[in-house]
């Protein structure tokens, strides 16, 4: 757990979003949450294969449901001192009406770019991306109670998880910003680092991330994110990411 004066990065939860009856957004090819689980696992790989003495823990390695609370309790249980958390972006179907009334829905596959998350209140104009992530909240048991009465379609409770204090934040900033400078170098559109209202990320007792990977609403992204190549340069993009962030906070 992070301490100023001994901290040093030993342990590092990586979580793949989603899985099983959850399967997060959908490409024309791809689930979201088999793209994830796939990056996951080959990060994890490399972490402990170039990063000498850190352990890597994962919240799944196949494809089964997690709740999200359950995510941070694990990372918390095994005192870990980084969590990522990894996902897919895409963009929200709109409904539209043609000139007879009928109504159709548009999706724009234009959208690209990465884009990575730490915890923190969202401005309502944000509302869209905190309401997607978080979704999948409605599909777990007792979840009112596990949430404190939270309800993901009601934009007034995401106050929530606003009030939970996260003493982790700068340190969330720093490696959410190394993570986006090292995509930046592979050459992908950096969509910045931002704060929103996540519930696998609030309850996080350590430096703690959401990453998205890019937009399987997006033809060629959803072709990158599935490729080896893809997989192999966004996985080469959070290894120097750790790296230096690891750097940065042991000197």
């Amino acid at each position: 757990m992070y301490q100023d004066s001994v901290y040093t990065v030993r342990t590092v939860v990586l979580d793949a979003g989603h899985g099983g009856n959850k399967p997060g957004t959908r490409g024309a090819k791809s689930l979201e949450k088999d793209v994830v689980l796939q990056v996951t696992l080959k990060l994890g790989k490399a972490i402990e294969k170039e990063i000498p003495g850190v352990k890597v823990l994962y919240t799944r390695t196949t494809d089964i449901d997690v709740d999200l609370y359950k995510r941070a309790e694990f990372a918390n249980k095994n005192k870990a001192d980084l969590f990522i958390s990894i996902h897919c972006n895409a963009t929200p179907a709109r409904r539209r009406r043609n000139s007879k009334g009928k109504y159709y829905t548009v999706q724009d596959k234009t959208v690209r770019g990465t884009e990575t998350f730490v915890s923190g209140f969202n401005r309502l104009g944000e509302q869209d991306a905190a309401i997607r992530e978080n979704a999948d909240i409605l599909l777990e048991d007792n979840y009112e109670e596990n949430y404190q009465g939270f309800d993901p379609n009601d934009p007034a409770s995401y106050i929530v998880f606003s009030l939970m204090k996260n003493q982790y934040r700068e340190q969330s900033i720093q490696l959410a910003s190394f993570i986006q400078d090292h995509y930046v170098k592979s050459g992908r559109v950096d969509r910045g680092v931002q704060e929103l209202s996540l519930a696998v990320l609030a309850r996080t007792g350590m430096p703690a991330v959401l990453t998205e990977l890019g937009f399987l609403s997006n033809p060629n992204e959803e072709t990158y994110m599935m490729s080896e190549s893809g997989q192999t340069e966004m996985v080469k993009n959070l290894v120097e990411a750790i790296k230096a962030y690891k750097k940065r906070v042991e000197r």
